[in-house]
């Protein structure tokens, strides 16, 4: 009994100590939230005093301020977080891997977020387990074991989410790669060079393929600031684990360095590609036809059973029961 409650006081006391550490970034949160707010009214004032606007035409602009301010200071807390101390434990090199290849355009910013959202939700869960009736229970039996649940979901939960979103964009970028195949051919056999050809794919059919499109967007950016073509390329390359895609890639770089045509090469890649897409989709329907057999089996079979076999075995049983009773 005496260490059923000694237990419970250290859990207690662990909640406490959140709660505490909650209470005193609440408060930091707002005394430098409080500053910003008056910085911003007087370079507010000052600027309808020399523009002459009224003061209602800047509120939509004052609360977009306000979120941007939030989400400043929550990414500086982040970063110090990140930079501190427990940096490496709390974000590995397969979680820098996961935030470079889930396809965010600010990739320092994300890491900021991804270690604030981990802290605070071991916290959060870490109290709400806690709290509540079930895991309190279990605690009686094994210690801390809503400490280390949450603390697990708390952890885990958005490195899942990357690696989901991830396995997402992977998919999405093999299903795009036809039709980035296409147009890249079709924009060399007009005429454009290589630069204007990612150019263009990049601007006006960045809606047909956004994902494609949007990695593109990167490299272009990459290649203007100096890299090298390979450079630039090489996220698109090594970050989806596609062959096909590392290959175009290998093509595209070998094409800007040395000219040559791609019409007749891509020709041939297409083909390839397609025809290995229509031998997946018959792969999947021949695997969604046998889950439709044992579907079709366990609701149709009872059916045709009674309608088959039901008055053989009622004359079957009629039979019996005369036999027996007479």
């Amino acid at each position: 009994m005496m260490a059923l409650e000694a237990q419970t006081v250290l859990v207690w006391g662990a909640v406490a100590c959140a709660l505490a550490g909650l209470i005193l970034f609440a408060l930091w949160f707002h005394n430098h939230w409080q500053q910003r707010q008056q910085a911003m009214r007087l370079s507010q004032a000052v600027d309808e005093r020399l523009k002459g606007a009224p003061h209602m035409t800047q509120a939509p602009s004052q609360s977009r301020q306000t979120v941007e301010q939030i989400k400043m200071q929550a990414g500086s807390l982040g970063e110090r977080w990140l930079k501190g101390r427990f940096g490496s434990s709390l974000l590995s090199e397969e979680d820098r891997v996961l935030i470079m290849n889930a396809g965010f355009k600010h990739i320092d910013v994300a890491r900021q977020y991804f270690v604030l959202s981990r802290v605070g939700l071991s916290i959060v869960l870490i109290v709400l387990f806690s709290l509540l009736p079930m895991t309190r229970r279990l605690n009686e039996y094994v210690p801390f074991v809503s400490v280390f649940i949450g603390f697990a979901l708390g952890w885990m939960l958005p490195k899942w989410w990357l690696a989901r979103r991830v396995s997402q964009r992977r998919l999405r970028i093999a299903a795009e790669l036809p039709l980035f195949v296409d147009l890249l051919r079709l924009l060399q056999g007009v005429g454009l060079s290589m630069d204007q050809t990612l150019h263009t794919i990049e601007r006006e059919f960045h809606d047909v393929i956004p994902v494609m499109g949007s990695e593109l967007t990167i490299a272009v950016e990459q290649y203007a600031r100096g890299r090298t073509r390979e450079q630039s390329l090489e996220r698109i390359a090594s970050g989806f684990t596609n062959e096909d895609l590392a290959v175009i890639c290998r093509l595209i770089v070998q094409v800007d360095q040395h000219g040559g045509a791609m019409q007749e090469p891509l020709h041939r890649f297409g083909v390839r590609l397609r025809e290995q897409r229509r031998l997946e989709l018959k792969a999947k329907v021949g695997k969604l036809t046998v889950k439709m057999t044992g579907v079709m089996v366990l609701t149709l079979l009872p059916a045709l059973l009674i309608i088959t076999a039901g008055s053989g075995f009622l004359a079957l049983f009629r039979g019996l029961s005369q036999v027996a009773g007479g």
